[in-house]
């Protein structure tokens, strides 16, 4: 059964009833021509559907391990080098970074089991994702989780040049579960890992990842 996430309850609700207006108004107004109907009326319900799968929200099935750090979120992994952190670190970390489309599912997942110690918003630019200021100058926000495995960990939702609004449901001292709800992006675009150098990663370059699903990263 095809789910849709919470967050994107008000929009599809709103956008089904203008298709539908559109719809019933333009069999009203424009009857008359035929092709100008059906390409009006066509159109209205790709805008439905384009909407419906931007908010879909899948089941996914994550083997909880204390020892792996999953992808937070669906997309193509765009970059994988040591970085400094700046904002909670202030050392040298490895950043693994996923881009997503606006076709993929947008839900943020926790991308291991742990405390959360650190979670910040960060109003900002709505910079193209992969410009290289975006994880320090765009609308953003910042969550470390920690475990006895990997030890503290930084994930962070970065808004594109599309997106205006980031949901976070981290909160500081929440224990959360690997793979669970953990916020959403609306129509946005990026999320970065901040993992201990020395960290063994799993994934390549341009590798397609699946949030809740794709190995990051594990330790035996």
């Amino acid at each position: 059964m095809l789910k849709f996430h919470k967050e994107g309850a008000k929009i599809i609700l709103i956008t089904c009833a203008v298709v539908v207006g559109i719809v019933l108004l333009s069999d009203v107004y424009i009857k008359n021509n035929f092709w100008l109907l059906k390409i009006v009326q066509i159109v209205s319900l790709f805008f439905l559907i384009l909407v419906l799968q931007f908010f879909r929200n899948p089941r996914r099935f994550t083997d909880i391990s204390d020892g792996k750090i999953i992808a937070p979120v669906d997309g193509k992994v765009v970059v994988i080098e040591e970085v400094f952190e700046p904002e909670y670190f202030k050392d040298k970390r490895l950043m693994v970074s996923i881009f997503m489309s606006p076709i993929n599912v947008h839900v943020t997942r926790y991308a291991m089991n742990g405390v959360v110690k650190y979670s910040k918003y960060h109003p900002g630019k709505y910079l193209v994702a992969w410009h290289p200021k975006a994880s320090e100058e765009n609308e953003r926000t910042s969550v470390v989780l920690e475990n006895n495995t990997f030890g503290a960990i930084l994930y962070r939702q970065i808004a594109g040049a599309l997106a205006r609004r980031i949901v976070n449901y981290a909160e500081e001292g929440m224990q959360v579960i690997q793979g669970e709800d953990a916020g959403f992006i609306k129509f946005g675009s990026r999320v970065d890992l901040y993992l201990p150098l020395g960290t063994q990663v799993n994934v390549k370059l341009n590798q397609k990842a699946v949030g809740g699903i794709t190995v990051i990263a594990a330790k035996n």
